[in-house]
């Protein structure tokens, strides 16, 4: 673990946890908070694996390609996030702020970034980009996945930010170097 990067999200920490202390109070909507897990499990790849089985069948060969740019541009998100996070070991809100709850056991120890939020704006963005017509569906999952991180104690605001701004890169980047035909 970097110490400059721990002394520096300390001091961010210190500006969010009032942001995820409102976020996680959701939470406590019962309604609300099975949502929020319901979104966050399917966000943990179920979605988009089941989008990526449908690709073939609604598109064809065309969709058997969108479906392996994004099982390539899954396997970059992966190795990127676990990266940082090993090297920033940045801690979760819950176990930095006793007020912030832990509403869903993490998968991993570190927080930034968002893995989860990285994944779904890199896979929404090629979705965006080469089956426009499931832009919206997509896209309001996208947004409920990065928000369900942060009411379930899981992320801070930064961390989603920063994994979607990740995600859109990479998955931009991949669109500019291996375009589809």
């Amino acid at each position: 673990m970097n110490t400059r990067s721990t002394t520096l999200f300390h001091k961010i920490d210190l500006w969010e946890w009032r942001i995820c202390q409102v976020f996680n109070q959701y939470a406590r909507i019962q309604p609300f908070l099975y949502s929020m897990r319901l979104v966050s499990r399917l966000g943990d790849g179920l979605f988009w694996y089941g989008l990526m089985l449908a690709m073939p069948l609604l598109y064809g060969w065309h969709g058997f390609s969108i479906t392996l740019k994004m099982a390539l541009i899954g396997l970059g998100c992966t190795l990127i996030y676990k990266g940082l996070k090993q090297t920033l070991g940045r801690q979760r809100p819950y176990l930095s702020c006793q007020q912030i709850n832990c509403q869903m056991p993490p998968l991993d120890y570190y927080s930034f970034p968002s893995g989860h939020t990285l994944h779904a704006v890199a896979f929404c963005t090629l979705v965006a980009t080469y089956a426009p017509e499931l832009w919206l569906l997509t896209s309001i999952f996208t947004c409920l996945v990065a928000l369900s991180r942060v009411v379930l104690g899981l992320h801070y605001p930064s961390d989603v930010l920063a994994g979607a701004v990740i995600g859109y890169s990479l998955a931009s980047a991949s669109l500019v170097i291996f375009p589809l035909q």
